[in-house]
């Protein structure tokens, strides 16, 4: 699938692991339903361990479409390793696995393939907590943002103010001069009640659906021409993740 193609379906980056908080695993069964009943095809990491599994799982259960993007290695290994203190160790990739036959599972050759063919297949990414491997997909494309790579929303679900350094991070690269002061704006944050005794049972799936409604574009105008090549050949529109 190409950018020129119109789409509906949210790229979710989250984490391979549960987490410590029943919140976390609440939000997101919840934006799974979401996703499902608005319609709205879901591209992830493939997995079906962890909040991965969970958010996937409520999309299949409202009969929505789910699309697993893996690399090779991975499936190859038995699964994407647990990278918390826990000896859960590989959550096994299983190609039509029971209960998750209806899944499409594309796999690819290499992270950076599956990035890339999560953001063609997307119009839109939703980050769930999760680590190391979350933070790098929610950052490049927030990256890719800012360069005019692609124009699409980029929201994370705040539970427990667990993105809430990363706001804090953004806002000092502000204040020193690094990022440009509407650049703030290409993450939206959906913070749930200010009590945090509520989260557990907060509706995260429709409040980030209705903040994707909302989105609204940050950057008019790019500098860089992404379909320009070395070689001369410019690319045919669709051919990179340029900007819609």
């Amino acid at each position: 699938m190409t950018q020129t193609e119109t789409t509906t379906a949210v790229a979710v980056y989250c984490a391979s692991s549960t987490g410590h908080r029943k919140a976390f695993q609440n939000a997101a069964l919840s934006l799974g339903i979401a996703l499902g009943q608005a319609g709205r095809p879901l591209v992830y990491g493939g997995g079906s361990k962890g909040l991965m599994g969970i958010v996937s799982g409520g999309v299949l259960k409202t009969g929505g479409k789910v699309t697993g993007v893996v690399p090779y290695a991975m499936v190859a290994a038995g699964g994407e390793k647990e990278q918390t203190d826990t000896p859960l160790g590989y959550g096994k990739i299983v190609l039509e696995e029971r209960g998750r036959e209806s899944v499409e599972t594309v796999v690819v050759n290499s992270m950076h393939e599956r990035k890339m063919e999560m953001a063609k297949r997307s119009c839109a990414f939703i980050g769930l907590p999760g680590g190391y491997g979350t933070f790098e997909e929610v950052l490049e494309v927030v990256t890719w943002s800012q360069l005019g790579i692609h124009n699409k929303p980029i929201i994370l679900v705040n539970i427990y103010s667990y993105w809430e350094p990363l706001r804090a991070l953004v806002r000092n690269g502000i204040s020193e001069g690094f990022i440009q002061p509407k650049n703030e704006r290409l993450i939206q944050f959906v913070d749930g009640p200010s009590n945090h005794e509520e989260h557990e049972d907060f509706d995260w799936g429709s409040a980030t659906l209705q903040a994707l409604e909302k989105w609204e574009t940050v950057i008019d105008s790019y500098t860089y021409d992404w379909t320009k090549r070395l070689d001369g050949k410019d690319l045919k529109k669709g051919e990179e993740l340029t900007a819609t």
